[in-house]
Parts: C-alpha cells; structure tokens; sequence
C-alpha cells in the first residue's frame, strides 16, 4: 500500500493560501513564500514522510501534479520568484528536487514515488520541453517512478481539455514522451477504461505500470474482474460526466452517478 502527500499551495481550501507567487486562483490571491517558510514546508514533507514509513506503507507518493503547490514552482505561469527559486527552469524545480532529497534523507531506501505533472495544457504554463528537465533531476535524485498526467484545475474545463479528456488514454502520449527520457518506471493514466487498452499500453512500450483513478471509483473491483478475464462485466465511466470532479471542486467528498442506489443514498447527506 502506498500513500500520497501533497501541499494544494494557491489551490487549498484555506482563509490563506500560500504558493511561490502571488498569482490568483479562483478569485483568491495566495500570498508568496519567504525563504524560510520555503524551508519550513521541505522539512514538513519529510517529516509526512517518515510517518508514512513508519505506519507501514511500502511506499509514499510526493504528488507533483494537477498544479499544486510543487508543481506550482516548476510552473513559469504560477512561479513569478526572482529569488534562486525562480527564473529559469533549473530555478524552478529547485523546490520539488529539495522536498526530495529532504524526504530520502529522512526515509533511506523507503521508495519515494511522484505524481508528475508534464504538461499544463495552458498557454503560458509548463510544457514537455520543460518537465523533461524536472523528470531527469528525479530520476538522478533517487525517485523510484514517475506517474504522469497532465492538466490542472485551471486547464481541466477548458474546452479543448474537456474534449481530449473524452477520449481513452489522453494522457497516455505524455507518459510516452517522459518514459524516453528516464529509466525509472513511468506511469500511465487518464481514462484508461479497458483491459485491453491497459494491456496494449504496456505491450507498446508506451509506459511500465498503468495508473487507474476514475475507473477504481466507479468500479472497484476493475482490477479483479479484468485478472478473471470479466471485461464485459465492469462498470464503464461515462466519458461526458464530471461529477466526481465538479464535487472535489466544491470542496464535497467525490461522487459517482454510477454507484448504486444504496451507496448514492449513503453519501448523498454529505452534500446537504
């Protein structure tokens, strides 16, 4: 079992957020970190971490993606700093490298993965060309995989977002650019709906492990009923519905229209 750690930066639901620049979310503007809380939030991941190793995991994920707050820094959109945290990229991922090898200090050989972020899908934001940059140092670092995705709260709705979301795999090409660039294991995600596609992922060498999100929540039992050859049986994602999303949005545990009615019936008083 593995569990994720994370800091929202400027996308957290506080009467203060806090980011590596001043740049506005959602109608509230985050206020810039000082150097000193900088270092105060990389001690702050490790010691999460050592209490990850501790409880039993076998494993923790930094999460690095969806534009929060390490993604944030390695953002030219959201990182503005004029400081050795900012500027150009190598500036840029100095945040996310430390919060690294600050948790590998504390933790040893304990596996340190990270959800990565490789494409902002925003005109101004972070690009391949960039966190190919961020995925190198990872790996040189001691990371032990990198799962892909690409896309955050602000690019998610788009238009375009929203159509190339629809289709299976979408994010399937970025894991593919990223696996060319490293030798750590890379994970694929985004609507990987099927077994089958799953499986022909892998077979291409497009990445080394598949990452499941959406499909888990509406099924389950995904995993066992494509292991037992089930695949006609598996509760499919409606590709046009984002409820689950919209609810984390507003702050609401997530919720599928899939589920069945006594599961719907049992969270529908947290939406009161």
């Amino acid at each position: 079992a593995a569990l994720q750690i994370n800091h929202a930066g400027r996308f957290a639901y506080v009467d203060e957020p806090v980011a590596p620049s001043e740049v506005p979310a959602f109608n509230k503007t985050p206020r810039g970190l000082t150097i000193k809380e900088i270092i105060a939030i990389q001690e702050q991941y490790a010691k999460a971490a050592l209490r990850v190793q501790k409880s039993g995991f076998d494993l923790v994920e930094l999460h690095g993606g969806t534009g929060y707050l390490l993604a944030q820094f390695v953002s030219p959109r959201t990182n503005k700093r004029e400081d050795r945290y900012g500027g150009n990229i190598e500036n840029r991922i100095r945040f996310p490298l430390e919060v690294l090898k600050g948790v590998k200090n504390l933790v040893g050989d304990f596996p340190v993965g990270y959800r990565f972020l490789a494409d902002e899908w925003l005109p101004d934001g972070l690009h391949l060309h960039e966190s190919a940059v961020l995925a190198k140092a990872l790996e040189e670092a001691g990371v032990a995989y990198l799962s892909v995705m690409g896309g955050t709260y602000e690019s998610f709705f788009l238009p375009e977002t929203i159509k190339k979301s629809r289709k299976p795999g979408y994010m399937v090409s970025l894991a593919e650019a990223i696996k060319k660039v490293v030798k750590v294991p890379v994970i694929a995600a985004g609507r990987i709906s099927t077994p089958g596609l799953a499986e022909s992922i892998l077979k291409d060498k497009k990445a080394d492990l598949i990452g499941l999100a959406r499909m888990l929540w509406v099924d389950p039992e995904w995993p066992q009923k494509a292991r037992e050859g089930q695949d006609r049986s598996i509760l499919k994602c409606n590709p046009k519905c984002d409820a689950c999303l919209q609810s984390v949005m507003q702050g609401k545990p997530a919720f599928c229209p899939r589920w069945k009615k006594e599961k719907r019936e049992k969270y529908r008083d947290l939406y009161k």
